[in-house]
């Protein structure tokens, strides 16, 4: 699904594709003339070193992210790498530190930072309209592993990594949380749960239940879940400040609640009316609805931006450091759950 969406996005952007890679040349092949890419590299190594692309990007199981995208930076390859960047926090940090060595753009698909709606509230939080952050609280639900016969790779821990529900979605929720409060999670609590299915236990979890610390004083909460009858991608966030409270769902992405004691708003997307970051990512006029792929799109042309202007581009796009960041929250995360304890993260 995921390479899918990123060779989307590719095209959309403009960029021509080099080729394609798979679990085996075969399946490569298949790949390439099911998507209408030219080229099957016979290995994903192969690509990710060859003279004939400029830009990497990684959908493969979690567990290989941090030798492909290491081959690639060295190899002096720009890198798009799906999260988890790595299954491992000590990993991960050093991949962060090979990527800003190496003065590559390397850079994490945290693609929901690119719903204008989001980045209004983002902006209402910066320019003091919504007050001082008192708490931040919300959800990401989905239901694709509720029933017991559900599984694929993810459910794998040697495929996945150690986390599955946070790593996979929690972090995409604690990424946008603190990209719109300007706030950092410092401390958490955890509780996980593992369901039964056909096979038995899986060794990752599917639900955490999380309370939270910023370093700036706010509180709150976030439930994920992957077992969540109905619930198809329902990632919702709510920041209450001193002022005003925002609320954003990402299955209904084209308007932001706004809240006071005084009067509620839903206040749509609408170009001409938001600020400008909101506005520069709202690609038609209002009313005509907006959606993943075009958050994915816009994520790839900044992306694509910041490789054609090097040190004079404007940063927007999320970064390894992002990354590695949120896989030591996951790490907090689950060691928090194992002793029952409140954690730091670093």
């Amino acid at each position: 699904m995921i390479g899918r969406v990123h060779l989307d996005a590719v095209r959309r952007a403009g960029a021509p594709v080099a080729g394609i890679s798979a679990s085996s040349p075969a399946r490569a092949k298949e790949a390439a003339a099911a998507l209408g890419v030219a080229q099957a590299f016979d290995s994903s190594e192969e690509l990710v070193t060859s003279d004939e692309v400029d830009v990497v990007h990684i959908c493969t199981p979690n567990e290989s992210h941090a030798r492909l995208a290491e081959l690639a930076l060295r190899a002096g390859k720009h890198v798009v790498c799906e999260k988890p960047l790595t299954t491992s926090a000590d990993t991960a940090d050093a991949l962060a530190r090979l990527a800003a060595d190496s003065g590559l753009v390397a850079a994490v698909p945290f693609v929901y930072r690119y719903h204008p709606m989001a980045a209004e509230a983002r902006a209402r939080v910066a320019d003091g309209r919504a007050g001082e952050v008192r708490l931040v609280h919300g959800h990401y639900l989905q239901d694709w592993l509720s029933e017991p016969g559900d599984t694929n790779w993810r459910v794998d821990a040697a495929a996945g990594g150690p986390s599955r529900a946070f790593a996979d979605i929690g972090s995409h929720w604690c990424d946008l949380v603190e990209w719109v409060t300007g706030h950092r999670i410092a401390e958490v609590t955890a509780l996980t749960s593992t369901l039964p299915r056909d096979g038995g236990v899986p060794d990752t979890e599917d639900v955490v239940h999380l309370l939270l610390r910023t370093d700036r004083g706010a509180t709150g909460t976030l439930t994920v879940s992957q077992v969540s009858p109905g619930r198809k991608n329902r990632l919702w966030f709510e920041v209450d400040g001193a002022r005003t409270s925002l609320a954003f769902d990402q299955e209904n992405p084209e308007s932001l609640f706004v809240g006071s004691r005084g009067e509620n708003a839903a206040v749509l997307r609408d170009p001409g009316l938001l600020s400008p970051d909101a506005a520069r990512l709202s690609v038609v006029p209002g009313g005509h609805p907006m959606g993943y792929l075009d958050c994915f799109a816009a994520f790839v042309r900044d992306v694509h931006a910041a490789i054609r202007d090097g040190a004079a581009a404007v940063l927007r796009h999320p970064t390894f450091d992002d990354a590695a960041r949120m896989v030591r929250l996951t790490e907090a995360v689950l060691t928090s759950a194992a002793d029952r304890s409140w954690k730091e993260v670093s």
